[in-house]
């Protein structure tokens, strides 16, 4: 496979250009107006809106520069992620939304509206085939994304303790997974009730399609031959006291995201965005962010995600430990930046499946600006 385009701009600016132009030059330079037909169609960008308490997300001022972009070229652009599998700040789309609102993605400062992909309590999904899936057969997407007619990825690269880094592949695949969606890529099976939490409200109950759930003594249980693994039961208890199975490998979880990363992009239109920025160690949705592992690097943009990935890791494994952060505590023994901070992981499984599955090239050609 031939080497992919990557391009690359750093931070630094100058009295004629600032960040936010420089992005916009980025963008432009690496194609996507001259190569996307963007007029009268829904173009959905995927972004992570972040999880109150941590200030480790994307600004609004960034997503702004792609949403002017689009509609400049007459697109109808809308930025969207899917409700979370955990219980937190966005387990439903009103409490996403006021945790998007609370960040700063308001249609005042974006100048787009945000829809959550896949509804109120993360149930709204097609099922989209998935061709050669060694893990997933029908990946569960919001429907929102599927109907959009150009997928955007705007993402934070950072550090993941599951996924090793929270690159595009997996703002991808992971974020537009609904919850049953997330429910498959995290777990072989279904959620669990913590019986010393559970306080027998009955509102799982009430919640579950399939009669799966029973009260017996105050206390939840679930049928797992009945269960379909739709999450809504997670979304709906108040006490947290539902589960999910959290109990797959690493190495799957990333195969998982790539063969759900194909089912987003395949077919249609799509352009990637990166930026190496406050380089948190864990994932955005983290309720807190801790000191960057490394300084700033720059922005990035592709049309291959794969390559992209694979850019930004190399740039980030180029630095130097920022002094104080998790990693400059750790012992660099994996000549891997997010290996060394997160052990249990192996990022590069899910650059190998999403290369294996056509999705990109590891093998890029960077072009700095």
């Amino acid at each position: 496979m031939s080497k992919s385009k990557v391009f690359f701009t750093n931070f630094r600016t100058s009295p004629t250009e600032n960040q936010l132009q420089k992005l916009a030059r980025l963008v432009k330079k690496a194609g996507m107006l001259e190569n996307i037909d963007f007029n009268n169609r829904y173009t959905a960008i995927k972004i992570h809106f972040g999880e109150p308490g941590n200030l480790a997300f994307l600004r609004p001022n960034y997503s702004k520069v792609i949403v002017d972009l689009i509609r400049e070229a007459g697109g109808k652009a809308f930025l969207t992620d899917c409700n979370t599998l955990y219980v937190g700040g966005r387990k439903n789309a009103l409490d996403h939304l006021d945790a998007a609102y609370e960040n700063g993605y308001s249609p005042f400062s974006t100048g787009c509206h945000v829809l959550i992909a896949d509804g109120l309590k993360g149930t709204d999904e097609m099922l989209v085939p998935v061709e050669n899936g060694e893990y997933v057969k029908e990946a569960k997407i919001g429907r929102a994304i599927m109907d959009a007619d150009i997928f955007i990825s705007l993402t934070h690269f950072k550090g993941h303790e599951l996924t090793g880094f929270g690159g595009a592949l997996k703002n991808i695949g992971m974020g537009c997974g609904s919850r049953a969606g997330k429910m498959e890529m995290h777990s072989a099976g279904k959620p669990r009730v913590h019986r010393s939490k559970c306080v027998g409200c009955g509102f799982c109950q009430k919640n579950c399609a399939h009669s799966a759930i029973t009260i017996t003594d105050r206390k939840a249980s679930i049928d797992h031959s009945k269960c379909v693994g739709c999450g809504r039961c997670i979304g709906a208890c108040p006490v947290d006291a539902v589960l999910a199975g959290n109990d797959e490998s690493n190495d799957i979880l990333n195969k998982k995201i790539a063969e759900y990363s194909w089912a987003v992009l395949h077919n249609r239109p799509h352009f990637h965005i990166s930026l190496v920025v406050d380089v948190s160690p864990y994932c955005d949705c983290h309720s807190e962010n801790d000191v960057p592992i490394v300084p700033d690097v720059g922005m990035f943009a592709s049309f291959d995600p794969v390559a992209l990935d694979m850019a930004c890791a190399d740039a980030v494994n180029r630095q130097s430990a920022i002094s104080g952060s998790i990693m400059d505590e750790r012992e660099h023994v994996h000549h891997d930046h997010f290996t060394d901070v997160h052990p249990e992981t192996n990022w590069e499984v899910c650059i190998d499946h999403s290369e294996k599955l056509g999705l990109g090239s590891r093998e890029y050609e960077l072009i700095t600006i």
